[in-house]
C-alpha cells in the first residue's frame, strides 16, 4: 500500500482491515504517530487514548484472526468532541469546572460506533459550551487552523474538523447548533453532515431540562474526508434509541433516484459574498450540472426571517447560562464577551406572547420551505459567505457579532428549520485557503444531500489530509 494508513479515508481503512491488508493496530499506530507529529502544532485533540486504544485495536485484530465477523467501521480511528458522553474521559464541554465530569455510560451514537468496531483515538477540542464560532477555551487552549494560523478554525467542532483534516483521525464526531459542524469543516477543507432534527440521539446521557432551542436546533453528526465516509458513519449512528424522547427512526436509503433539480443560492438575500465563495458555488453548480442535475437560481421564502429568529431564540435561551448560580463556575472570558456582544445586537423577546409567536412562525416558515423543497430537493449555497475571520475578530464588539451572523445567515436558517446539510470542499483559493459549499435537502433527506454532494465531490475531488502550515513571521 503506497499511502500511509493515516492518509486513508474511513472507507479505505475498513476495506484494508477486513481484507487483511492492514491490521487495526497498524492503522492505529500510524494515526498515533501522526498525532504526535501534528497535534503539538494545532492543539486539536485534548486527550489521546494511547493505551486504551491500543488494547481495543489489539482485541479487534484477535477477533479478525479467529475469523469473527467485524463491524462496518472496523479499525477506523475516530475522535469524539468534548461535549459527547464517552466513559474513557470526562465530558468537559471545555469548561474548567467540568474537568472531572465522567459520564456513567456512553452516548448512544458513541456506543453505536463502538459496536461497529471503530477505534476511539482522542477527544476533539471546542469552545466552552459551544458558545463561540471559534475554538478556544481556558481548559485546553486554542485550536489552530492548519491552513493559516492567523485565522479561526471556526467552531464549535473545530478540534474534530482539524483532526480529520490533518490525518489524526478518520472520522470526527461533533454537533451543530448554529453551524458547528459545517463551519469548521469548511475552514479545514473537509466534509461534514448536519443531520435532520431528531435523526441522531442526544450526545449526553443524563436526563435534564433542555431549552427548546437546543431541542430544535442542535443535532449530532460526523466529520470526514469524503462524502462516502459521512454516509457510512451516519448509517451507523442514526435512529431512535429508546432513551432520547426526540430521536426518531427513519429509513436511510442507499442513493437517490428522485427529481434532480437544484436551486443555487449564489448570494443569499443579496447581502454579499466574497470571491472565493462565489467561485465555490459556481464550481459546485457546474459539477452538479455535469452530473445531470437541472440547475436553477432560486431562493427559499422568508430566509431572512428564519436567520433572524434563530439568532433571537438562541440568544434568549442561551443567555440563561450566564444567570447567577446556573453553572457551577465561570465560562471563559472569550465566550462570555462574545455572547454579551451578540446579545447587544439582538432584539430579545420582551414578553411570553412574542416568544410563543416566534415558534409559531417557525412552523409557518418550515411549511413554506417544504413547498419550495418539493420543487428543489437540493439547494447549493455558501457556508460562510466570507473567509474564516482573523483570530480575535469575533471579540472586537457588537459590530463583529452582527457581521458574523450575516455571513452565516444560510447556515443558521438551516438550523432553525431542522434540515440536513452536507458541507464539502470545492477548491483551494488563490490565497491558499480551502473553499466549499453546503448541500441542503428536505428534512430526513440526508440521502438526497449526500447523493448530490457525492456528485460534486466526484468532479472536484478532495484536498486533505494536509500538513499544518508554519505561522508567518
Amino acid at each position: 500500500m503506497s499511502r500511509q494508513p493515516w492518509q486513508l479515508t474511513a472507507s479505505q481503512i475498513v476495506d484494508a482491515v477486513q481484507h487483511g491488508q492492514l491490521s487495526a493496530s497498524e492503522v492505529l499506530e500510524s494515526h498515533l504517530q501522526r498525532i504526535d507529529r501534528v497535534n503539538p502544532k494545532v492543539n486539536a485533540l485534548t486527550v489521546v487514548f494511547y493505551e486504551r486504544a491500543r488494547e481495543y485495536a489489539a482485541a479487534l485484530d484477535a477477533r479478525i484472526a479467529l475469523g469473527e465477523r467485524v463491524g462496518r467501521l472496523a479499525g477506523v480511528p475516530i475522535s469524539i468532541k468534548e461535549n459527547i458522553d464517552f466513559t474513557w474521559s470526562p465530558t468537559t464541554e471545555a469548561a474548567t469546572f467540568l474537568k472531572d465530569n465522567v459520564a456513567p455510560t456512553d452516548a448512544t451514537l458513541v456506543q453505536r460506533l463502538l459496536d461497529a468496531d471503530a477505534v476511539p483515538v482522542a477527544r476533539g477540542n471546542m469552545p466552552d459550551f459551544g458558545l463561540r464560532w471559534d475554538t478556544d477555551n481556558d481548559l485546553f487552549g486554542r485550536t489552530i487552523n492548519p491552513w493559516d494560523a492567523e485565522r479561526t478554525p471556526f467552531g464549535s467542532s473545530g478540534g474534530d474538523a482539524v483532526a480529520v483534516a490533518t490525518g489524526m483521525s478518520a472520522v470526527g464526531l461533533g454537533n451543530d447548533y448554529g453551524g458547528s459542524l459545517r463551519l469548521p469543516a469548511s475552514a479545514a477543507g473537509v466534509c461534514a453532515l448536519r443531520t435532520s432534527e431528531g435523526r441522531v440521539p442526544a450526545p449526553v446521557v443524563a436526563a435534564a431540562p433542555v431549552p427548546l432551542s437546543l431541542q430544535k436546533f442542535a443535532v449530532n453528526g460526523p466529520i470526514a474526508r469524503s462524502v462516502a465516509d459521512l454516509d457510512l458513519a451516519f448509517s451507523v449512528i442514526h435512529g431512535a434509541d429508546g432513551r432520547d424522547p426526540l430521536a426518531v427512526t427513519v429509513d436511510h436509503p442507499t442513493g437517490y433516484d428522485g427529481p434532480r433539480r437544484a436551486a443555487i443560492l449564489r448570494d443569499p438575500l443579496g447581502w454579499g459574498v466574497e470571491d472565493g465563495m462565489a467561485e465555490a458555488i459556481d464550481r459546485a453548480a457546474g459539477a452538479l450540472g455535469d452530473a445531470g442535475w437541472q440547475i436553477e437560481e432560486a431562493e427559499p421564502p422568508l430566509l431572512e426571517d428564519a436567520a433572524r429568529l434563530w439568532r433571537r431564540l438562541s440568544s434568549q435561551e442561551m443567555g440563561g447560562l450566564f444567570e447567577p448560580g446556573v453553572l457551577p463556575g465561570p465560562l471563559t472570558d472569550g465566550a462570555t464577551q462574545y455572547f454579551r456582544d451578540n446579545v447587544k445586537g439582538t432584539e430579545l423577546f420582551d414578553n411570553v406572547d412574542a416568544y410563543v409567536d416566534a415558534w409559531a412562525r417557525q412552523a409557518l416558515i418550515s411549511s413554506l420551505w417544504r413547498q419550495f423543497q418539493s420543487r428543489y430537493p437540493v439547494m447549493i449555497g455558501p457556508v460562510s459567505t466570507a473567509d474564516p475571520f482573523p483570530v480575535g475578530f469575533d471579540l472586537s464588539g457588537t459590530p463583529a457579532t452582527d457581521e458574523l451572523w450575516r455571513r452565516h445567515r444560510l447556515v443558521v436558517a438551516v438550523n432553525f428549520l431542522g434540515l440536513p446539510s452536507v458541507a464539502l470542499p470545492t477548491h483551494i483559493g488563490r490565497n491558499g485557503l480551502p473553499y466549499g459549499v453546503q448541500v441542503i435537502s428536505p428534512r430526513f433527506g440526508e440521502h438526497i444531500a449526500l447523493a448530490a454532494a457525492s456528485d460534486v465531490e466526484r468532479e472536484l475531488g478532495a484536498f486533505t489530509p494536509v500538513d499544518p502550515r508554519e505561522p508567518r513571521e
